[in-house]
Parts: structure tokens; sequence; C-alpha cells
């Protein structure tokens, strides 16, 4: 019955991280999932007997979605001041990324259409912020920034993604390993 939760719980893990990929919150699910496995598990093993994860573990997969999450968000306002824009374009992309990841959800591309609303808007918000404002920059010269933003914005999901990979990786080998 253990091999058969671990193999379920390695398929979901796959289309977790298909969620991640796409904008969605694939690596909550999973940590949901590993509760849900943890809680069972205190619930009908005897006394004495050990859990699947631990909490530790969880509370790792926990804090490693927190940074994943961090990075994802910050990764745009990062990238437009690294492509010299101001504190307004970097607050427009974080904000854009926001309102387009949520907007997204009108594209009518099932499940994609957020991610594609979240780069979107990562660019509108920086450009709008950069081209706005009292110290508004030319539309060629807000360009810089909002292609930054944009590109930064790829990388954090991409960062997440990987975050949610090791995660799922310690989930099913951590226990395997340890209590062998």
């Amino acid at each position: 019955m253990e091999i058969f939760l671990f193999v379920v719980l390695g398929l979901l893990g796959l289309i977790c991280l298909v969620g991640v990929a796409l904008g969605l919150p694939g690596h909550w699910v999973l940590l949901g999932l590993a509760l849900l496995m943890e809680v069972s598990d205190s619930a009908w093993l005897p006394e004495g007997e050990h859990t699947t994860f631990g909490w530790g573990l969880l509370i790792t997969v926990a804090l490693l979605g927190g940074v994943g999450e961090v990075i994802e968000f910050g990764a745009a306002s990062y990238g437009a001041r690294k492509g010299g824009g101001s504190k307004r374009g970097a607050w427009g992309g974080l904000l854009g990324g926001i309102a387009g990841g949520i907007l997204g959800i009108l594209i009518p591309f099932p499940v994609l259409g957020s991610l594609i609303g979240a780069f979107v808007g990562t660019f509108a918000g920086t450009f709008l912020g950069e081209t706005t404002g009292p110290e508004a920059k030319q539309d060629k010269d807000s360009l810089k920034p909002a292609l930054w933003a944009t590109a930064a914005r790829a990388l954090g999901t991409a960062s997440k993604l990987s975050i949610t990979l090791v995660s799922l990786i310690a989930l099913l080998a951590l226990p395997w390993i340890l209590n062998t």
C-alpha cells in the first residue's frame, strides 16, 4: 500500500510541476497532498510507528515554497531595476504581473492563459510605470526595463519550478532513504 501511495504522489507531483510551469499553485498542492498523507498516517498507524514524511520535511517543503514565491514575485521588480527602470516601473511590473495572472484566466487557452497574462501584465505594468508619473520616460526608453522585467519574471517562474521539483524529489526519496 505504501508503494502505491508514493506512485500516486509521484504522478500527482508531476501534474503539480506542470501547474507551477503554467502559473498555478502547484507547489502548495503538492505540500497539501503530502500533509494529507502525513495526517492520515498519524491517524491510522499504531502508536510508535513512523509516519511517512515527518514534520521537519514538511516544514522544509513549506519554507521552500515561500522562497519560490518570493523569487517569482520579486524577479520582475529586480529585472525592471536591472534594466534601468525606476521604482515606479518595478512596482508596475510586480502589480502588473499579479493582475495579468488573474486576468489571464479570461484568455481562452485553458490554464496557459494565466501564465501568458502574468508575462503580458509584467511587461505592461513596467512599461506603464516607466511612461507615466512625474519622471516619465519616452516609450523607447521604457522598453528595456519592461523587457528585463518580463525576462526576470520568466526566470523567477523557472526558479519556482526548480524548487518544486527539488521538493517533489525530497518527498519521494527521503522517506525511503531514512526508513531503510
